[in-house]
């Protein structure tokens, strides 16, 4: 199925904050409210500090989506943690970008590259920190695999944390995703990871900031 002949992603991800930010913020405002007219004002403050800090880790800005076929962005904010080639089957291996999101970063998901949607796999039962080695293996985690246009697949996967539980991924399989499309999120906490084909050129490294959507990760295999 060609891009046109794929239905286009629409986004839902598209105001100020993600929806998920009222349903935990207005509750926590509407108690710290009522805690301070009752006189207990160090628990109104705290109250209202967790509900600064929820406004903020459901934050949604606008980013400038770098051009390109074959440039590939970043699917979050966060800190690279591994840019190495993994054996993703007996003999086969590929590029693979790891991310972690502190509950300070972004978390709002987007699309690294853009494609049609061939395949949406949920796998693990873990909720090990997410910069642990094992948790890309055992923790709960949604993968995406896009197909290009040219034909190349790429991975992509939201992975939970220590404290992330819940995976929202707005794709379905069919979908025709653009690059820097916001297609999901995961509270509170967590790590994407990107799979290439072999052969593409990182264009960051370990320990390097990203941006969601506006960093550039790596170009793919000509």
């Amino acid at each position: 199925m060609s891009e046109a002949q794929a239905p286009r992603f629409e986004e839902r991800l598209t105001g100020l904050l993600a929806p998920d930010a009222y349903m935990f913020a207005i509750p926590l405002a509407i108690v710290a409210g009522i805690c301070w007219g009752a006189g207990y004002a160090a628990a109104a403050v705290l109250l209202w500090a967790l509900t600064a800090f929820v406004v903020s880790f459901f934050r949604n800005p606008e980013r400038e989506i770098p051009p390109g076929d074959g440039v590939v962005v970043s699917p979050a904010d966060g800190r690279i943690i591994d840019v190495a080639e993994v054996e993703v089957a007996p003999g086969e291996k590929k590029l693979r970008i790891a991310i972690f999101l502190s509950v300070f970063n972004v978390h709002v998901n987007r699309a690294p590259l853009a494609g049609r949607v061939v395949a949406i796999e949920r796998t693990g039962t873990k909720f090990l920190a997410a910069f642990n080695p094992d948790a890309e293996t055992l923790n709960v985690r949604l993968d995406v695999t896009l197909e290009t246009a040219s034909g190349a697949r790429i991975r992509f996967a939201q992975i939970t944390g220590l404290i992330a539980r819940r995976i929202i991924c707005h794709a379905q399989v069919g979908d025709w995703l653009d690059k820097g499309v916001r297609y999901g999120l995961i509270r509170f906490g967590s790590r994407c990871d990107v799979v290439l084909p072999l052969g593409s050129t990182p264009r960051v490294v370990k320990g390097e900031r990203v941006r969601g959507g506006s960093t550039v990760l790596a170009e793919l295999a000509q």
